[in-house]
């Protein structure tokens, strides 16, 4: 039976049916059969997923610029904020300085306005006490007791004992110059003797001026003892008419003159000098 079959081809010869067609060079590819459409969604959803990620990054990147930015500025400000601190903290030292030193200042002239309106408290009779005590230091050189004694004694000035302590102690007087100008005063009128002259500036009876003050005067003084006894002999010799024995004991008695003994001496061996 006669097969209508072609017959089969040898091994090794192409097959007719895949030959190409409608001219097709020999080694043109074969065009690849069109995929299914789900495959675009999966693409489109893959798509979608970057963009959103994309934005969340976005978004996380402009929070955090965003902040970089506010943090930024906020250092910026106290910067700023800095300097005009300092400034303001500047201008209240000047304040401050500025009140320290009118407070320095008013410090400085309360003594003074203290003062004036203690001057202006005193009583009139303090101010006319302490005028006195000033013309006895000054013309008399008199002590601060015997000043002070002055002022306040029935037969003197008869000032208060308040208003003469006021005095004496508000006096401004040199002391030791006073004994010192009292001791020339007894020395060259009276032609007293050394020791004479410290006993009347410390007696209570006398001076009243202090031991140390008598002591300044009689070791300061510049006078001639011996002269001294000469004129205090011959004024027992002129006045008294008193013998030259008698005028030695009288010179250097501790109860007369208190010249010493040489200067007795010399005294009587010069009276008809």
């Amino acid at each position: 039976m006669n097969s209508t079959l072609p017959p089969s081809p040898e091994p090794g010869t192409p097959d007719p049916s895949s030959a190409p067609r409608f001219g097709a060079p020999a080694n043109a590819a074969v065009p690849t059969p069109p995929q299914k459409k789900r495959g675009k969604w999966f693409i489109a959803a893959g798509c979608g997923c970057l963009a959103v990620i994309a934005i969340a990054i976005a978004g996380c990147t402009a929070i955090v610029a965003t902040s970089s930015d506010s943090d930024v500025e906020e250092t910026t400000s106290q910067t700023e904020a800095a300097p005009a601190a300092s400034e303001e903290h500047g201008v209240d030292e000047e304040v401050v300085e500025e009140e320290n030193a009118a407070a320095e200042e008013k410090i400085s002239e309360e003594p003074a306005e203290e003062e004036a309106a203690a001057e202006g408290d005193v009583p009139a009779e303090y101010t006319s006490a302490l005028n006195s005590a000033e013309t006895y230091s000054d013309l008399m050189h008199m002590s601060k007791q015997g000043i002070f004694d002055q002022l306040t004694s029935e037969y003197g000035d008869q000032f208060s004992e308040e208003a003469a302590q006021y005095a004496v102690d508000t006096l401004e007087a040199d002391w030791n110059d006073n004994a010192l100008q009292s001791a020339e005063s007894y020395s060259e009128t009276m032609h007293m003797s050394k020791q004479g002259i410290f006993d009347q500036l410390t007696s209570e009876y006398g001076e009243q001026f202090t031991e140390e003050q008598a002591q300044y005067a009689i070791d300061t003084i510049e006078a001639d003892w011996n002269q001294n006894a000469l004129e205090s002999a011959r004024s027992y010799r002129d006045t008294m008419d008193m013998s030259p024995e008698a005028i030695r004991d009288q010179l250097s008695s501790e109860y007369g003159d208190q010249f010493t003994q040489e200067e007795a001496d010399y005294a009587v061996e010069h009276l008809d000098d």
